[in-house]
């Protein structure tokens, strides 16, 4: 089975009640970037990447269009008989780019899923749970806003939340926290994320004005050092998001003891394969992580369902997808949605998902 053709195209995704704040980015809409490979035999599969703007992480969608470009005209042809060895092509075809890599890996293993007639989640080891939890990701917003916003989250069912910090006074991030516990209390696990917005500074005081609540402490400052310095000095947990960029990067945050979990995305990493790297590193360490992405459509959703579903239920700390915050399906369906807090793994070999490609108009290049 050789990929005989390779289809790219883009898809604007606006958000509800635009824009969603972050301390690093204001988002009214995005770009995603959708790849769709077809097979000699006449079986496709579909792949998406979709970068939080040029400012978030060290990707953006004309990156993606330009390393898929370069990438794709070497690949025609390629047998598509196992992930390694397509990585290993792309490898040689160009350095770095994982977050464009990505949607060719999901792409592939979609169409091995129907050629094989299984689940992706059964390609990566199998599904370990059906229900798999989400947990709802607050925008940057005052505290009594954001009080409310955990009180209804926590009647919808969500088992965790995540309240978005940085970019103001860091007497109002305290005062967001302290309200949310008010609101929360044990009913949901609480995570903290700046998004890299604060000094250590900051990320000090909060840990130690706020000792009396569980929460744990995702990216709070901007590298891997900073992180690594802040160990010894906060009391609460700390998980690597932005910095944890690739497998060699998780490997030395582990062994060091520099953090206690992850918020990992799976087009960061490249994709699907290396994902369940990552997770098998994390089952044997016991280091609890989400399986999600930074923003997208379906078919990213439905691909953080799949390798979510596979990881140990006491290590998955939850699959955020961006369907509660953008408007409409790709496939009308299947489409990936939260129900109570929780995804249903979707059904059907591959993905399972569909597109309605009349919603992306023509491709922006074919191979």
């Amino acid at each position: 089975m050789k990929i005989k053709s390779i289809e790219i195209y883009s898809h604007d995704l606006p958000v509800k009640n635009g824009p969603y704040l972050m301390a690093s980015t204001h988002v009214w809409s995005l770009q995603t970037i959708l790849v769709k490979i077809t097979m000699d035999n006449g079986l496709f599969g579909w792949g998406e990447t979709c970068p939080v703007g040029p400012t978030y992480a060290e990707s953006h969608a004309l990156g993606a269009i330009a390393a898929l470009t370069q990438m794709a005209p070497g690949l025609i042809g390629v047998e598509l008989d196992g992930l390694r060895k397509l990585h290993s092509y792309m490898g040689d075809l160009l350095n770095g780019h994982n977050y464009a890599k990505a949607a060719i890996d999901i792409a592939a293993h979609d169409v091995l899923g129907k050629h094989t007639d299984q689940s992706v989640a059964a390609l990566l080891g199998g599904a370990m749970q059906n229900r798999i939890p989400s947990y709802y990701a607050t925008a940057i917003a005052a505290p009594d806003e954001i009080a409310l916003i955990a009180a209804d989250k926590m009647k919808e069912g969500y088992p965790r939340l995540q309240i978005k910090l940085g970019g103001r006074p860091i007497e109002i991030d305290i005062e967001v926290i302290r309200k949310t516990w008010e609101v929360i209390g044990t009913n949901m696990r609480l995570a903290v994320d700046a998004n890299r917005g604060w000094t250590k500074r900051d990320a000090v005081r909060v840990s130690r004005e706020c000792q009396d609540i569980p929460f744990i402490l995702e990216q709070p400052c901007n590298t891997a050092q900073d992180l690594f310095d802040l160990r010894s000095h906060v009391l609460h947990p700390i998980y690597m998001d932005e910095s944890g960029v690739d497998i060699n990067t998780v490997t030395r945050a582990v062994s060091s003891g520099m953090i206690d979990g992850f918020g990992m995305k799976v087009t960061r990493l490249g994709g699907l394969q290396p994902m369940t790297t990552f997770r098998d590193i994390c089952a044997a360490h016991t280091i609890p992580h989400t399986c999600d992405d930074s923003w997208g459509g379906d078919i990213i959703a439905a691909a953080c369902a799949h390798i979510g579903a596979t990881v140990t239920p006491k290590l998955l700390e939850g699959v955020w997808i961006a369907a509660p915050y953008i408007e409409g399906h790709y496939d009308s369906n299947a489409g990936i949605i939260v129900r109570e807090g929780h995804i249903d793994l979707p059904k059907g070999p591959g993905l399972g998902i569909v597109p309605d490609t009349g919603l992306f108009g023509d491709p922006i290049a074919s191979f």
